[in-house]
């Protein structure tokens, strides 16, 4: 028996280009689940900033609801759990894979299956939503450039709605 592993990605390694739109997968990451009543707190125990407002990112860290978070960094990154302390700092590294579409109609592309309308999304602003039946965490990153962090059992399903969606793009 193998002492290890070998975790393969569940969608294709190469982009997948289309006509103004690019998705592919993001190198892995690191990610927490934060949960703290005070975010005064959780900062100072696992030292980053927290941002405050709903939707707002900062550094890394998406505030997701009024008292959880989401944190994501390279692969190999650490943060403190904070034993004792009255919050939650729960590594979900493995659970979920982000895959980025780029281009001018990344955005026509997510908006093919997400009800929010995207065009209100600043840059920085994230939110968990649905695209289709599938629970996301979107994040615009720029102007054409689009994260969404996906469970790992629904990123095959995910990914074939996606290029399904760039492939009719007229």
């Amino acid at each position: 028996m193998s002492d290890l592993a070998t975790r393969t990605a569940p969608v294709p390694a190469e982009p997948a280009e289309f006509p103004g739109v690019s998705i592919s997968l993001s190198p892995p990451l690191a990610r927490w689940s934060l949960r703290a009543r005070d975010p005064a707190a959780l900062a100072k125990a696992i030292g980053h900033m927290v941002p405050g407002k709903i939707g707002e990112s900062a550094g890394g860290m998406l505030c997701l609801g009024p008292d959880e978070w989401l944190l994501r960094l390279p692969e190999g990154a650490t943060v403190p759990m904070g034993e004792g302390l009255p919050l939650s700092v729960v590594d979900i590294s493995e659970r979920a894979v982000t895959l980025v579409l780029e281009g001018p109609r990344a955005i026509e592309v997510l908006s093919s299956g997400c009800p929010r309308d995207l065009s209100k999304f600043a840059v920085g602003y994230g939110s968990r939503t649905i695209y289709e039946t599938v629970e996301i965490v979107l994040v615009r990153k720029g102007e054409e450039r689009w994260s969404v962090d996906v469970w790992r059992s629904f990123a095959p399903w995910l990914w074939t709605g996606l290029t399904t969606a760039a492939s009719h793009l007229r």
